[in-house]
């Protein structure tokens, strides 16, 4: 059967077998002249996702798949390819076609996959592109994450808890995982991430560190302060492993591995980080935090401004730095504008560099790498002569990188092509043998003006004319009534209508020089500008810092910027463990309104030993939620270095925010919403700390009344009595709550106040001291378009619901209610029964009444009667 099948393959499909053996779980792009061609359940595959066309061809006898696509467009292809999951292995033609007689040799030059790619048209700007390990253990897991196109590695270790966190900060595009951990990952952090399975023996303690060692030629990793991290270094082994599995070998500007230190960072859990909406929202079209403070202008700045924003620091002293470097800018707006200005010249040359050590760079985009060098030189002058030491410190660390500098603009043209074979990349006067060349391949006008004059003159044709074209290359020709006077010696080439083309001897000498100093000159060009990169690696850790601090610098002139532009304050950080907040904004909200609404600001005080937890009522739609998270999003905001949304703010350092912020339903994973909440919540009670800002919306809600109100309650006492004496913001709209403060002298009743109309009720938006008596909940239903029915019900309930304001009197209340409802069915025919009905018709209002309601009403009597009847 086997012999058969191979007597039906054809030379080209045998060999492409061959090299897809070798890539089973790769899309292959395999390159056939000028396309790019799928076959099979890979065609099927690129067809859907490109949108391009499926065809089939029979081989030999076999009906096999085929789509393609002209080599080209590979760069407007890929990226789709990569972006929806797939792992790319792109298979080129090794050799000239024209050079063999057999199939032509071809070979895997490059396997791209979500989590490793140097292509800028895959790559976004301001993201990272991480590539991320997990190994598991019994006791804790490792991670690392690896960008290649930057160079920057990470690793640490944890619970599945932090693991998760890193997860959601970091958002990498690919993670590789054991094989024999496949079901322990899904069940931790779903199956929403691009995940590659390993084989198990990749993920070993003796062959990560053979692994690590060897990149970095080092003997142990104690250098790093990494050492420790068991886990974390396996991780870190099968991260670069991988890199070498897919074909990237020339890696020298990955220089360092970093621990992220969770301790020197305020802690956010995967709730908080997703509920305060700091790098996406679930909801389609939404404006998240990082959208309305990121003013950086740079690639790295963009870059740092998403790691500060991940990791806020818990160090006072960096903190404060931050504050003043950004207090002086604000200060000194002719430096803030020209230290911008240069920032806007700088490409992106943490990737530039790493793509000279990739050997993926271009000559274009080393002109790009000395421009941007030269836009650092006055960047370095303005820090130095700042009168801010953390300017200056950073404006002594930047690197002139002269020699480079000069390097390339003595060795390349200014306006250098992008393809080296394209030419003109070396610049005149740098190589003798090279523009010798040049002089031999581009005086040729004046030889062959030459030519042109003597041979007019010795034949006497006065219309003679030399040029050139593709099939039989220079040629001389001579209009039809002058070919008596062509020399014998002349070879003809070509008759047209009005002429004809003659080649001569000289001319075919003078053209083989021609084309072999072309060829030269492309050889050596080619020759010069790899010597020029191989050269360039030593400046690849220097370029590497300056990167680093560009993007410092870019992030706290986006600060100043942001402050300037939407008018925030310089926050004080203290040692205390208090947080004042006077008229706070949501940074997010106040950007939305309509132009010409105010934001209603408002002012939060807490403190362990009065006010601890302050309990929120008020009606729904009042902006119970949006104080909470603009609490956390200030404090979060002041300790990543920045200016907040509010007329001052003094902040007494937190070491964890905590969000429970509505119902982040997890239905999917086959959790109820009630479960998710109370998960989330468990996770905050069992990790508070004296320093945690806790915010929870609703707590309770996703059960029934009484045992909402019961756990709300408990929690809130367990949060009080708790030894750490968490602050906390509790938004509710459990009015039994409010009784709280009788018992427990650190809780707080607050309300966000509305104003009752005839007919209306306008949410002020103002947080005012005291409970809240309403939901208003039947009110918003309304301004929702609930059916009218529906509303006058409700009502009816809530009327003798509201006769307690009692626990006790509540349930009796309930019951009551219940009870009544359950009576009407035992009633005989007559006035009880008759007075419900008639109280029922007398309330519905006819002209707003929809047929639907009307048959809803006709039905609801119906059943009534029915009860009677069956009774």
């Amino acid at each position: 059967m086997a012999a058969s099948k191979s007597k039906k393959e054809t030379p080209l499909m045998k060999q492409y077998n061959q090299i897809k053996a070798k890539y089973p779980d790769a899309l292959l792009l395999f390159r056939v002249g000028d396309f790019y061609e799928t076959f099979g359940d890979d065609a099927v595959r690129a067809a859907k996702i490109l949108g391009i066309v499926l065809t089939h061809r029979n081989n030999g006898g076999d009906k096999t798949e085929l789509a393609g696509f002209p080599h080209h467009s590979l760069n407007t292809y890929l990226p789709k390819l990569v972006k929806s999951g797939c792992r790319v292995a792109i298979c080129d033609q090794l050799e000239d076609p024209k050079q063999t007689k057999t199939i032509v040799k071809r070979g895997v030059t490059e396997l791209v996959t979500p989590g490793v790619a140097l292509n800028d048209d895959i790559l976004t700007a301001k993201s990272n592109n991480f590539l991320c390990a997990i190994h598991f253990t019994k006791k804790q897991l490792g991670i690392a994450f690896l960008d290649v196109s930057t160079g920057e590695y990470l690793t640490a270790q944890g619970n599945d808890e932090h693991i998760d966190k890193l997860l959601q900060n970091f958002n990498p595009s690919e993670i590789l995982v054991s094989k024999k951990h496949k079901q322990d990952f899904y069940a931790l952090f779903g199956n929403e991430h691009h995940t590659y399975f390993q084989e198990d023996w990749i993920f070993q303690e003796d062959y990560a560190h053979e692994t690590l060692n060897k990149h970095f030629k080092t003997a142990s990793l104690k250098g790093f302060g990494i050492d420790h991290l068991h886990e974390g270094i396996i991780a870190s082994g099968a991260v670069l492993h991988y890199l070498s599995e897919t074909q990237h070998h020339q890696l020298q500007h990955i220089t360092a591995i970093n621990r992220i230190a969770a301790e020197e960072h305020v802690w956010m859990d995967r709730f908080t980080i997703r509920n305060l909406e700091l790098y996406q929202s679930t909801a389609s079209n939404a404006v998240t935090l990082i959208d309305i403070i990121d003013k950086t202008i740079s690639p790295m700045g963009g870059r740092t401004l998403k790691r500060w924003l991940a990791l806020p620091l818990k160090n006072i002293d960096r903190i404060k730095q931050r504050h003043e470097v950004v207090e002086y800018l604000l200060q000194h707006e002719d430096k803030l504008q020209k230290i911008q200005a240069y920032i806007k010249q700088i490409s992106d040359i943490e990737r530039l560099i790493s793509k000279v050590a990739t050997g993926k760079i271009n000559p274009r985009e080393v002109i790009y790498l000395k421009n941007s060098l030269e836009a650092i030189v006055p960047i370095k002058a303005l820090a130095e002569q700042s009168e801010n030491d953390s300017l200056k410190a950073m404006g002594d660390a930047l690197h002139l990188c002269e020699p480079l500098r000069a390097k390339i603009k003595e060795m390349l043209h200014e306006e250098a092509p992008i393809h080296v074979n394209k030419g003109a990349v070396i610049a005149e006067g740098y190589s003798k043998d090279l523009d010798e060349l040049r002089g031999l391949a581009f005086s040729g006008k004046d030889y062959l003006d030459k030519m042109l004059a003597r041979e007019t003159e010795r034949t006497g044709i006065p219309s003679l004319k030399i040029a050139s074209n593709n099939v039989f290359g220079y040629y001389i020709e001579v209009r039809n009534t002058h070919k008596d006077k062509v020399p014998e010696e002349w070879i003809r080439k070509q008759t047209l209508v009005n002429a004809e083309r003659y080649i001569t001897e000289e001319l075919k000498e003078y053209e083989a020089k021609i084309l072999g100093a072309e060829e030269k000159i492309l050889q050596l060009e080619q020759q010069l500008f790899t010597q020029l990169v191989v050269w360039m690696y030593e400046y690849i850790e220097p370029v590497q810092r300056n990167a680093a601090l560009i993007g410092q610098l870019d992030c706290l002139c986006g600060f100043s910027q942001l402050a300037r532009d939407h008018k925030y304050v310089r926050p004080e950080i203290t040692d205390s463990f208090d947080l004042h907040i006077k008229n706070g904004r949501h940074p997010v909200i106040e950007k939305q309104l309509p132009i010409g609404e105010p934001y209603i600001a408002n002012d939060v005080t807490l403190s362990r030993e009065e006010q601890q937890i302050i309990m929120i009522t008020g009606p729904n739609m009042s902006g119970k939620s949006a104080i909470l998270r603009q609490t956390a999003l200030i404090v979060l905001l002041a300790q990543m270095g920045s200016y907040v949304p509010a007329d001052a703010a003094e902040i007494g350092l937190v070491d964890k925010i905590f969000t429970r912020v509505g119902a982040s339903d997890n239905i999917s994973m086959g959790e109820s919403t009630f479960m998710v909440e109370m998960n989330e919540t468990a996770s905050i009670l069992n990790n508070i700390s004296d320093r945690s800002l806790v915010l929870l919306d609703e707590i309770g809600r996703g059960t029934s009344t009484y045992d909402g109100i019961s756990i709300a309650w408990a929690i809130s006492e367990y949060l009080h009595e708790h030894p750490a004496k968490a602050k906390t913001l509790f938004a509710t709209h459990y009015h039994e709550l409010n009784e709280m403060t009788e018992t427990f002298k650190r809780i707080k009743n607050y309300n966000v106040s509305v104003k009752e109309l005839k007919d209306n009720v306008l949410f002020l938006r103002k947080l005012v001291k005291g409970g809240s008596e309403h939901s208003f909940g039947i009110h918003v239903a309304k301004m929702a378009g609930m059916p009218q029915q529906v509303i006058h019900r409700a009502n009816k309930i809530l009327k003798k619901l509201e006769k307690s304001h009692s626990s006790d009197e509540l349930t009796e209340n309930l019951k009551e209610a219940q009870d009544d409802e359950m009576q009407l069915s035992f009633f005989n025919l007559d006035d009880p029964l008759l007075e419900e009905i008639k109280e029922e018709i007398i309330h519905t209002d006819i002209d707003t009444l929809t047929p639907v309601e009307a048959l809803m009403k006709l039905n609801e009597i119906k059943r009534m009667l029915i009860k009677k009847k069956k009774a």
